[in-house]
Formats: structure tokens, C-alpha cells, sequence
């Protein structure tokens, strides 16, 4: 428990770090960047599952809540590439 407030400050942070850059980013960037996100979710899934295999149940269970978040994100992101691909292809 003495390692919980060193975390909890590393997320608010991190939050707060994400959303000053996600904020700064223009309009026509965000669709091109989601490939890059996907990259970034698909490590979060990698820490997650870690996360689920440790012994304590809170740690077992925000582990299964980020696997489901991140896996969440990571095919609605590959879902929104490929519909925004298809915007570029030549029609018949």
C-alpha cells in the first residue's frame, strides 16, 4: 500500500500529459495517428496481462478491466483505419 500514491501520481500525470498533447494535435491529424495509437494499445495490453497474472485480486481485476479497455481500442482503431483506407480506394 505505500507504493499506491507514487502510482496514483504517475497516472494523474500521465492523464493530464496525454490530454495537453492529444488537445494540441490538429483536426486532419487525429484519423493518421489512430495506427500509432493502436501501436501504443497493443502495449498496454502486453502490461495489462501481466497485471492479471499477479496474486492480489484488485491488481488481478484493473488488469481484466485494461485488457478489455485497450483490446476495445485497439480493434475500434483498426476499424476506423480501414473504413478511412477505403475512403482512398478507386470505386468501379
Amino acid at each position: 500500500m505505500d507504493s499506491f500514491l507514487p502510482i496514483l501520481t504517475i497516472f494523474v500525470l500521465a492523464a493530464f500529459l496525454g490530454l495537453e498533447l492529444i488537445s494540441k494535435v490538429p483536426p486532419l491529424l487525429h484519423t493518421p495517428l489512430m495506427s500509432g495509437a493502436n501501436a501504443i494499445s497493443g502495449i498496454t495490453i502486453v502490461g495489462a496481462l501481466i497485471s492479471v497474472a499477479t496474486p492480489s485480486p484488485l491488481t488481478t481485476v484493473l488488469g481484466l478491466v485494461a485488457v478489455v479497455f485497450a483490446t476495445t481500442n485497439v480493434v475500434g482503431g483498426f476499424l476506423v483505419t480501414h473504413r478511412m483506407l477505403g475512403m482512398f480506394k478507386k470505386k468501379d
